[in-house]
């Protein structure tokens, strides 16, 4: 067994957070989820190397008020204020899919950044378009009736696109997602792909090359949803980046291929 997964909750400049933590020393590695999950998918990785997972606003068992700030530039000051506020100078810093928005505190603050990990991030570079189900969700009035429309089947469907493997995701991530699933959660996702068009991914990792962390990029070679060629776009960025394409696995690569999290772990926990 590894470190012992506990779940705090506190209120951070009128917000509820919830966020997980295990024990570490020194400068902790802090781990930042994407679309549509929580903390929960971190636990293994904080056995392994300690550290922090928030649920993002809008996410988990956070807050998700009507009047939130669910962009790349709300969910920056969000670190600012969490990490401030458990007292965080200097981290470790591991992100996946819309968790790559942490990356605009990065570029803020990129003396504070000992090491990174990007995992199948959404790109902050030019170039991208937004996979299918995001271009629905980025449409008004559809994206509504898309996501009133879901439940923990159409999601146990749809998970089937995010790995190569025969089947959906495991029962245990699905389960995952589903149970925190809520209005607040749809509403969150929607503005946030409704605030990110093009031109501002690009604008927000303009100062990428500012990170001069040792960083690795870790992509899925079978991502549906991001083409492993940010992977290779993500590193030319990043001052000092290597990449390592994943045969075999999707979107949530560790998933596919276990022996990930035993890798990632080793290099955002290096001391």
């Amino acid at each position: 067994m590894g470190a012992a997964v506990e779940q705090i909750e506190h209120e951070i400049d009128g917000l509820p957070v919830c966020w997980r933590r295990a024990p570490y020393e020194g400068a902790p590695v802090v781990y930042v989820h994407g679309v549509p999950e929580s903390s929960q998918m971190w636990e293994r990785f904080l056995e392994k190397t300690g550290g922090i997972a928030p649920d993002l606003p809008g996410f988990g068992r956070s807050g998700k008020p009507a009047e939130g700030d669910y962009s790349i530039a709300g969910y920056d000051r969000f670190m600012e204020a969490f990490l401030d506020h458990l007292g965080v100078d200097r981290l470790r810093l591991v992100v996946h899919d819309w968790g790559a928005a942490a990356l605009a505190f990065a570029q803020r603050f990129p003396e504070r950044i000992e090491r990174l990990v990007v995992i199948d991030g959404v790109p902050l570079l030019p170039g991208y378009r937004w996979h299918w189900v995001a271009r629905l969700w980025r449409r008004r009035v559809i994206g509504e009736l898309v996501m009133g429309t879901t439940n923990r089947w159409t999601l146990k469907r749809l998970s089937r696109l995010a790995t190569p493997r025969p089947g959906p995701l495991p029962d245990s991530f699905v389960d995952a997602v589903w149970e925190h699933f809520d209005q607040g959660t749809q509403r969150a996702i929607l503005r946030l792909y409704r605030s990110a068009p093009a031109p501002v991914l690009a604008a927000a990792g303009a100062r990428l090359s500012s990170i001069t962390a040792p960083s690795l990029v870790v992509w899925g070679e079978q991502d549906p949803y991001i083409s492993p060629d940010f992977a290779d776009a993500y590193a030319g960025a990043l001052a000092n980046a290597t990449v390592e394409r994943v045969p075999g696995a999707g979107h949530w690569p560790w998933i596919d291929r276990p022996e990930l999290i035993e890798r990632i772990a080793s290099f955002a926990g290096a001391r």
